[in-house]
């Protein structure tokens, strides 16, 4: 039997039609390019930074140095001081991040004996390079200035010896250390004999280069705490360990503490050694202005260049190029700052021995005659004068002794060897994709006095064995559910998902016996799936259902021999799983490459329907009862683990279970969760993170929304996620995170009831956005990747749009008013939602509220501009549209609004379109461009262009900019009426359907008006060419999609009943279904169950029934008793909510929005306008050329009010933009370098395999190898 289903069922029909399963969105050439550009522009950046810095900084203590002349000796105690201020500018950056983060973030408090501890150490580091760099570097020559900084790293070498002998097994690193140590050394040796044997009668010399040995000695404490944490973890220390942790968790605190302290050392150091006294501090501005420019430019470049040399060196680690952009930049640093010294000097003097004509000169007679003798000029080039300066502090050598030059090469080469051995395990150093900053350095400090050294030994250490080489120990594995919610998809809507958790299936697959970082399991919850047959003992599942899981058969036949060629053997749909629940049906499939797949057929008589149900659902479901019971019964089970560790365990598995919320309509590719996944591995307090939802369709109405999505992600979620937390992760693409879903007041408040008017508006018709609210109130994080992308089906028609934002609308304003109403107790309980953010929702909100205003009052101006009117008249005009829209939405039904809303909207357009034409006009006419509507377009139109332009993936968006323009009016007046008046009505709006056959029927035989038999007629014409335009599913489903749009023409009474309404679902009474069934023979059905129904709808695939387990069983009966009972809701009942709700209705609208808000805008505006000119703005006119024209331009205060606000947002928006893009960037670049070379070798190895086990014969082999061709355009 298994050989014969080895062999297609049907040869005569071997012919496919594979879908699109391939990522053809994403243009990876492009991306591949960017990443190469971008990995080596932040190379050259890095390396470029450093030399700035370093060379900048060597410069000034040049300028310090008694004998230079570039600075007079009365201004050199002025270069000591920008000495001092690189070297404190780190501490005040990190003082004031500090400060922040203790303000607005939680920060502990050390304990007394950490502090004093850390204290000495910054102490003793902050003297030491106070010392070294502003008393002793002074008197050293240049060489060694570039080199002693390298020997910085003698007790780090030291350190890494001493950690790794306290290791228990045999590490790679540790000659490498001790070579190190012995090069430092060797190179300190060399340094004192050179300089005491060259003069051992001068004692102040011996005293600047003890000093410069002592101090750098001092300054290698400076990365002591990593090293000691790594000692503790090998020492049965308490002391060690409690030392340890105490400056991990209080680092905040201990960081201000050590600012503060090193700020104070080397303000100390400069009062005692430079004679600040005796300075007239006059002398700093009657510096002569090349001596001002000389020093203001050297200690801008060194402070600029160190902070950024940081940044991005940061960012090269995070983007997972730790070898090509920062180990090698920072090597080389030291050797292109040593070029750039040594070798102008060596031009120099053999430039000068040429201009002599082949007389004999040394190098000291050329520092005699040339550098010490010369006369600095005031007017010439700065550059000879440093070169000059630079060669003096070489003069004590005499450079004609190879000695001399041995001595000082072989110190320079040593410190520089024995750095690169101290940090030869950075090249073995291994990364997580998005590597956290803290822990990946020790400190947050950078040294600006030597750069690359500190942060090459700023960088974590790790003792790596021989015996585990290069072995990488990766997260706790995650366990991720698939979560998607389906009602009345269609065909292409339901391939879309099911090809995407295939897709997902083989980017992950799960194996027998290996693990895995991400298990995937996914779960399709099915609302109101069944129906009653007559005839039938039992329910059947609906058309809806049969569809999907014939969807599931087609897809599962594709990727099963999706790398198979035709003459291959075709494997053939195993047996899947179907049984009965107490909540309806479940169907099992195990996906060809070991992940499950799980579809939840709900029935609404047993269970309660709706989206957000669903949702509450598959959290006890998946949270409670698979993961919070599993920990329980291993509780009881005991196995020696006490109470303490099974906690922990259960934490930990929390913390590393995630649920991805889908739509029945979402298409994803697997990189996009992977993305998603990264965020919420790497940074524990992120409970949910959304990723970029792409519009798709066709038509006006998704064009507009394509832009919509896109300014709405580029801007707003941007800006939300750099300065706070993002408020709403929609439900269509957002992963969560099990311990923020189970957290206090979050899962648990999620399952209650709508019993007030809010309720309905709050809770079911943004249940995603709630969701959110509830764990932002908890001090969770919710992010935003812009690098994940999916794809979800947008209204393509007007009415479907009105009907989805009017949820939205509502849903929206009352979750932000919740969030308002509770703004400090999120700011104290949320980390990340500080009070200034709190402060810019509330603009944010008083703005979208006043937005209708605003668009009156740009109507008004249009008028003004297009009629030639006066203000008043052009407003009272403006208005009046509105206004009656307002007052006749009340008593008509709401399609007859959204058909008055369309046509108000095609007006608007062709009112907006002739107004831009006019300004267009009237900047041609009048030659300028400086007016308020000019302005605001272009910087408008210059904003969005360059966001774009950002966003080179979507940059063919803009167009579909001009099309929003043209719909402002309809999108920001005309639907914020419709969402106010409409508040009431809280049904789904969007996928509803007709009702059951037999009410169709009914409703058929009902007689008809001459007027309804036309709109009939009408709409039967208009649907027809509607169902030759979406016939989408082949055989059965073109049946089934065509007796839809009939039963939705002829089923006009009485109404489905939609998705969300008040009016909660009421069971039939079986008196009216046996009524109409009694004639009918009984069990005359072929299916007599749903079973059999999905058993006999294909022979492709055998569906084996299952029972569910007892316990499992006994689950979901208490889970729908507790929560899920279907509610029967009494006319009374229903009749009493509906009027609440309209009273909510008409006390938000009338009393808050009309009266508060827009009346008094209006007035005042009008008010305004009808006053005399003082009340005017008036700006003088000038032409292109910025030439005056002798005109003015008359403003209006409250409009141009208007445009100043819109501009200020969208100016913040667009820098949190910008900062987003980059970190976007960083991300995706390590994704590239860390996913997807080892899928793509996977999937190498998987394609050699299968060639492998092909069939032995060498003619089938070559036949099957020709053919297997037709295969390959369907890898992932």
């Amino acid at each position: 039997m298994d050989e014969d289903r080895s062999f297609p069922k049907r040869p005569w029909d071997t012919c496919r039609e594979v879908p699109v399963i391939e990522d053809e969105q994403t243009p990876w050439k492009m991306i591949k390019l960017l990443k190469i550009i971008t990995l080596c522009v932040v190379a050259l950046i890095v390396f470029g930074l450093a030399v700035c810095s370093k060379t900048s900084f060597l410069l000034l203590i040049t300028l310090s140095n008694e004998g230079t002349k570039t600075l007079p000796a009365e201004q050199k105690p002025v270069a000591l001081l920008c000495i001092g201020c690189a070297l404190i500018a780190s501490s005040v950056l990190l003082l004031q991040k500090s400060l922040w983060m203790a303000c607005y973030k939680s920060s502990k408090l050390p304990a007394k004996k950490t502090v004093a501890l850390v204290l000495f150490f910054e102490f003793l580091v902050a003297m030491g390079v106070a010392i070294l760099t502003i008393v002793a570097m002074p008197h050293l020559d240049i060489v060694t200035n570039v080199t002693i900084l390298n020997g910085v790293a003698v007790l780090s070498a030291l350190l890494q010896v001493i950690t790794q002998c306290s290791a228990k097994e045999r590490n790679r690193f540790l000659l490498p250390s001790i070579i190190a140590l012995v090069l430092i050394l060797l190179g300190y040796a060399l340094f004192l004999y050179l300089y005491i044997t060259k003069h051992p009668t001068d004692i102040k010399m011996i005293i600047w280069v003890g000093l410069a040995v002592g101090a750098s000695f001092l300054v290698s404490f400076n990365w002591w705490e990593g090293y000691l944490r790594l000692i503790s973890v090998n020492s049965s220390s308490v002391l060690l360990r409690e030392l340890c942790r105490d400056t991990r968790k209080c680092q905040n605190m201990l960081n201000i503490l050590t600012s503060l302290l090193r700020i104070a050392v080397t303000a100390c150091v400069l009062g005692a050694y430079v004679p600040l006294a005796k300075m007239d501090w006059n002398i700093v501005t009657s510096i002569p202005s090349r001596e001002t420019k000389i020093i203001a430019i050297i200690i801008g470049v060194q402070l600029i260049s160190s902070a950024l040399c940081h940044w991005f060196s940061l960012v090269a680690c995070k983007m997972h190029a730790l070898r090509r952009c920062f180990i090698l930049p920072l090597y080389l640093a030291s050797l292109a700052v040593m070029v750039l010294f040594v070798v102008p000097v060596i031009v120099y003097y053999q430039d000068y021995r040429t201009s002599l004509n082949g007389t004999a000169v040394n190098f000291t007679s050329y520092c005699s005659q040339v550098v010490d003798g010369r006369n600095p000029s005031l007017n010439g080039s700065v550059f000879p004068q440093l070169v000059l300066d630079v060669t003096h502090t070489l003069c004590f050598l005499d450079m004609s002794k190879i000695a001399d030059i041995g001595l000082l090469t072989g110190s320079a080469v040593s410190w520089w060897l024995g750095l690169v051995l101290a940090t030869l395990h950075l090249w073995y150093l291994s990364l997580y994709r998005i590597q956290r900053t803290q822990d990946l350095f020790m400190r947050r400090l950078y040294e600006g006095g030597f750069l690359e050294q500190s942060l090459l030994l700023n960088t974590r250490f790790d003792i790596q064995t021989t015996a585990k080489r290069k072995k990488f120990t990766p997260l706790d594995p995650v366990k991720v559910f698939l979560c998607a919610t389906m009602w009345h998809e269609t065909y292409d809507e339901m391939m879309k998902i099911l090809i995407s958790i295939f897709r997902l299936d083989k980017y992950r697959p799960k194996k027998e016996g290996e693990t895995s970082d991400v298990n995937f399991e996914a779960h399709i919850y099915f609302d109101d799936a069944f129906r009653d047959v007559p005839g039938s003992q039992g329910r059947h599942v609906n058309k809806y259902a049969e569809m999907l899981v014939e969807i599931i058969r087609e897809v599962y036949g594709i990727f099963i021999n999706i790398d198979k060629g035709l003459f291959e053997k075709q494997q053939q749909i195993p047996d899947q799983k179907i049984m009965t629940t107490p909540y309806g049906g479940r169907l099992v499939v195990t996906m060809p490459h070991g992940n499950s797949i799980t579809v939840h057929f709900k029935d609404k008589e047993l269970i309660r329907n709706k989206k957000r149900w669903s949702q509450v659902m598959y959290l006890y479901y998946l949270l409670g009862w698979k993961v919070s019971t599993k920990c329980f019964k291993r509780w009881g089970k005991g196995g020696g683990k006490g109470e303490s560790e099974l906690y922990k365990e259960f934490e930990k598995e929390k913390h590393n279970t995630y649920i991805l919320a889908l739509d029945g309509d979402t298409d994803f590719q697997p990189a996009a969760v992977m993305l998603l996944i990264d965020r919420l591995k790497m940074y524990p307090r992120v409970g949910a993170a959304c990723g970029r939802i792409h519009p798709t369709g066709s038509g006006p109405m998704v064009w507009y929304q394509k832009f919509e999505y896109a300014v709405s992600h580029w801007l707003q979620k941007t800006a939300e996620h750099v300065f706070g937390c993002v408020l709403c992760s929609p439900g269509c693409f957002s992963l969560f995170r099990a311990a923020a879903l189970m957290d206090d007041n979050v899962m648990k408040r999620y399952t209650i009831k709508s019993s007030k008017a809010q309720h309905y508006i709050q809770y079911d018709q943004g249940e995603d956005r709630w969701l959110c609210t509830l764990l932002l109130k908890q001090g969770w994080r919710v992010e935003y990747n812009a690098a994940s992308d999916a794809y979800t089906n947008a209204p393509e028609e007007f009415k479907e749009f009105y009907n989805q934002r009017r949820r939205w609308v509502p849903s929206t304003i009352a979750n932000i008013v919740d969030l308002l109403g509770s703004a400090t107790l999120i700011s104290k309980r949320n980390p990340s939602m500080s009070r200034s953010y709190m402060v810019y929702q509330l603009f944010n909100l008083a703005s979208s509220i006043l937005t209708p205003s605003s668009v009156i009052l740009m109507i008004a101006g249009s008028l003004t501009v297009l009629l030639d009117i006066q203000s008043n008249g052009a407003l009272i005009m403006a208005l009046i549209p509105p206004a009656i829209f307002l007052g006749i939405s009340f008593k008509i039904k709401p399609d007859t609004q959204i058909l008055i809303a369309a046509i108000m909207s095609t007006v608007y357009a062709f009112l907006m379109m002739i107004a831009a034409i006019v300004i267009l006009c009237t900047i041609v006419k009048d030659q300028t461009i400086l007016t308020p509507s000019s302005l605001f377009i272009i910087t408008l139109a210059s904003f969005y262009v360059v966001t774009a332009l950002m966003h080179p993936q979507e940059i063919g968006l803009v167009w579909f900019g001009l099309l929003y323009i043209l719909c402002i009016p309809s999108s920001y007046l005309l639907l914020s009426i419709y969402s106010m008046v409409n508040m009431n009505n809280v049904s789904w709006g969007t996928r509803e359907t007709a009702p059951a056959a037999g009410a169709a029927t009914q409703a058929a035989r009902a007689p008809k008006t001459t007027a309804q038999k036309a709109k009939t007629t009408f709409t039967r014409f208009f649907s027809r060419g509607q169902c030759c335009r979406k016939l989408c599913w082949r055989g059965s489903a073109e049946e089934l999609i065509v007796s839809r749009d009939i039963q939705t023409i002829e089923a006009t009474e009485p109404d489905a009943q939609p998705q969300n309404t008040i009016v909660e679902d009421v069971r039939r009474m079986p008196e009216e279904e046996r009524s109409s069934g009694q004639q009918e023979p009984a069990f005359t059905c072929p299916n007599q169950s749903w079973v059999t129904q999905l058993q006999s709808l294909s022979n492709d695939v055998r569906l084996r029934e299952d029972t569910l387990d007892e316990d499992e069983e006994q689950f979901f009966r208490e889970l729908t008793a507790k929560y899920l009972k279907p509610l029967s809701v009494s006319k009374t009942e229903q009749k009493n909510m509906a009027n609440k709700l309209k009273e909510f209705r008409n006390k938000v609208t009338m009393c808050v929005l009309a009266k508060r808000f827009d009346d008094a805008v209006f007035e005042s505006t009008f008010t305004l306008q009808l006053l005399s000119s003082p009340f005017f703005i008036q700006v003088p006119k000038v032409d292109i050329n910025l030439h005056y024209t002798g005109e003015y331009i008359t403003i209006e205060p409250i409009g141009f009010m208007f445009l100043l606000t819109f501009i200020f947002l969208v100016l913040i928006q667009f820098l949190a933009m910008l900062y987003h893009r980059i970190c976007t960037l960083i991300h995706y670049v390590a994704f590239l370098d860390t996913e997807s070379m080892s899928e793509k070798q996977k999937e190498q190895q998987a394609l050699k395999q299968v060639q492998d086990n092909e069939s032995d014969d060498g003619e089938d082999l070559v036949f099957s190898r020709v053919l297997n061709s037709h295969g390959d355009g369907t890898l992932v």
